[in-house]
């Protein structure tokens, strides 16, 4: 939702939490002035002491006082790091935009007028329940849900609803009942297709993810596909199953940043890494990143090159930095998160988003990640490691059929698996 051109002085402030037991961690200030856009931290002094202290984002040291952050034309957003991973990107953004656009409906011609949704206003309508990670925002009432109202998030016997509420929206036919079900559990993670966090059957947080109205094939089974087949390969994956939503298949995902109801503090590789957009970068950047900040590093090194070769060889050409992942362990240590957002791209060219090396350029090739697996830690192993993703990925249509793909669906996919790499 475009904002009109205005020189007016925006300011927004919440107090950041951290954890189920809401430990306070911080102050975020946001600002925009006509169309600058400025954001702003300041560690509580409790945090700077606590023995438990660690820095929320490389760019957040551990220091008193504030410390700000202006928005530069190519980024884009205001916020640091860590908080610009918990921001609503693509379908999240749609899902607020509408729901906003409804509430609107219900208020006066002048507040129609002034109140356009800020950058801040992304960040905090997210459902505190399912915001991605460990942080949480709470205003100044004490309050971590910025939405009135309680509200539950749904569990799978509505699954059929949230189909239907995710179809409309990308119809734009949506009500408000159909909002009611999205309502800031729409956009927990980034990404552009649709999905809502749902309580799982065992009570536990996952992502329930939709077919798209525009989907020629069926990419839901592809992701469990990718996901299940990541898992036999020896690749810590995060959970995944397909689930029958009254005939139409949807992907049920496990959340991997909550864990024995806690939740956990978490960063994509390109805040922990301060990725530049305007740069490219490799996967041996990325091993430069564990060599600096893993608690195991030797286990994450093996294991971020176990993923890139099963994701040259099933075609996964959405590698990008913001679908790598880190959790938190301790004092400032972290550790590879397990792997997510894994798709076979049997209509794309075999070009990686995150290059092997600088000298591989966007080749997707096995022989290139043979070249660097000693700077991996796996000059003697290499050849066991591809062996094992390679058997688990030639095995793909069994994995398929065992997960209810049809003949058409596998037929759909050849094309990422059929090539000479594998």
């Amino acid at each position: 939702m475009k904002q009109p051109t205005k020189q007016t002085t925006t300011k927004q402030t919440a107090t950041i939490c951290l954890g189920e037991a809401g430990i306070e961690v911080g102050t975020l200030s946001y600002e925009e002035r006509g169309n600058r856009r400025s954001a702003s931290f300041a560690y509580a002094q409790a945090w700077l002491d606590s023995p438990n202290r660690f820095e929320l984002s490389p760019d957040l040291p551990l220091v008193s006082g504030y410390q700000y952050r202006a928005s530069k034309p190519t980024s884009p957003t205001a916020f640091f790091g860590c908080f610009a991973d918990v921001e609503p990107d693509g379908w999240g953004r749609k899902v607020i935009e509408r729901d906003y656009a409804k509430q609107r409906q219900q208020t006066s011609e002048e507040d129609r007028r002034t109140g356009w949704l800020t950058e801040f206003d992304f960040l905090s309508w997210v459902s505190d329940v399912s915001r991605m990670g460990a942080l949480r925002l709470r205003d100044e009432k004490g309050i971590f849900q910025r939405l009135s109202g309680k509200r539950d998030t749904p569990a799978l016997i509505v699954l059929p609803q949230l189909l239907q509420a995710t179809k409309a929206v990308e119809q734009n036919t949506e009500t408000e009942r159909d909002l009611a079900f999205l309502r800031g559990d729409g956009s927990p993670l980034g990404g552009l297709r649709p999905k809502c966090s749902v309580v799982d059957a065992d009570g536990s947080l996952a992502i329930g993810k939709f077919p798209s109205v525009r989907d020629t094939r069926s990419i839901v089974h592809g992701e469990v596909l990718a996901l299940r087949l990541a898992q036999v390969a020896g690749i810590d994956a995060s959970r995944a199953r397909v689930e029958d939503a009254q005939g139409v298949a949807v992907a049920v995902i496990s959340r991997f940043d909550r864990f024995d109801g806690k939740r956990l503090m978490y960063l994509s590789a390109r805040s922990l890494m301060q990725a530049s957009p305007e740069e490219q970068y490799t996967y041996l950047d990325i091993a430069d990143a564990i060599r600096q900040h893993s608690s195991q590093a030797a286990k994450d090194l093996e294991e971020l090159w176990r993923r890139m070769v099963f994701n040259i060889l099933i075609n996964n050409v959405d590698d990008h930095l913001n679908n790598h992942g880190f959790l938190h362990v301790a004092h400032g240590q972290w550790k590879l998160a397990p792997a997510f957002d894994l798709n076979p791209f049997p209509d794309k060219e075999r070009a990686l988003k995150t290059w092997v090396s600088k000298d591989a350029g966007e080749s997707a090739s096995i022989a290139e990640a043979m070249k660097v697996s000693n700077l991996f830690g796996l000059s003697a192993s290499a050849a066991r490691v591809l062996d094992e993703v390679r058997g688990a990925v030639g095995a793909w249509k069994t994995v398929a059929r065992d997960i209810g793909m049809t003949d058409v669906d596998i037929r759909s996919y050849e094309s990422a698996f059929r090539h000479p790499e594998l």
